[in-house]
């Protein structure tokens, strides 16, 4: 998915330029630090206390520079209007936040307020159209026939969450003023996989296919989860 967003971002912003970053659910802080140790400006916006804690000692250890580009804010992402102007970022990203929420379109359309003219939503989210190949391929063919119509599912922390459809997310996206310019598979054949990848070759050979499968048809369709790229109109 790094690579995915790297690919966003090179197409759409000259080559050095450095962006205002909002990572909404940013976890750890493993992208926002990413894009930091590039040269952004980051903004980090993160509820859980354990992971902004967890954040802010991965930060820690970074050189002067990278920390002096990133901040990390203790907050809901639904609250986006009560930190931010409108307009205050680049690139926004919300990634394996949206299958907590129960209700997205609100919380969507104030992060693509937070956008300026012309600026990268980056969404990472459960594939609803695919919910049954998790299942499916471990032979549980009760839970997958009933992934079938639902957008529910219980997720490996045994949390009760939902997942969302492409198609829907499209016309949401159309409809706040940040239409889909580009999507890709993320987790086409390693979402039932072994964490340990094997050899740095096997892992390399690994993150080839699944890029080239993240951004072809029909395999991006059946992916775990779905990379969704809108823009700012």
């Amino acid at each position: 998915m790094a690579r995915q967003l790297d690919e966003q971002i090179v197409g759409r912003y000259p080559v050095g330029q450095r962006l205002r970053v909002l990572d909404v659910g940013m976890g750890q802080g493993t992208q926002a630090l990413r894009l930091a140790r590039a040269g952004h400006q980051v903004t980090g916006l993160e509820r859980d206390a354990t992971m902004v804690a967890a954040a802010r000692e991965a930060l820690s250890a970074e050189p002067e520079g990278i920390r002096e580009r990133m901040r990390i804010i203790e907050g809901d992402g639904r609250d986006t209007g009560v930190h931010f102007l409108p307009g205050s970022f680049d690139v926004v990203l919300c990634h394996g936040v949206l299958m907590y929420v129960e209700e997205p379109d609100p919380l969507l359309a104030g992060l693509a307020r937070m956008l300026a003219p012309g600026g990268l939503l980056s969404l990472l989210v459960r594939n609803a159209d695919a919910l049954a190949m998790r299942p499916g391929l471990a032979g549980d063919w009760a839970g997958a026939l009933g992934a079938f119509d639902t957008t529910a599912y219980r997720n490996r922390l045994g949390l009760d969450v939902r997942a969302d459809r492409l198609s829907t997310l499209t016309a949401t996206l159309a409809g706040i003023g940040a239409p889909l310019q580009a999507w890709y598979g993320v987790r086409v054949f390693t979402d039932t996989a072994a964490d340990d990848a094997g050899t740095p070759e096997d892992m390399e050979a690994l993150l080839a296919c699944e890029e080239r499968a993240g951004r072809t048809d029909p395999y991006r369709g059946v992916a775990a989860l779905l990379h969704l790229c809108g823009v700012r109109g």
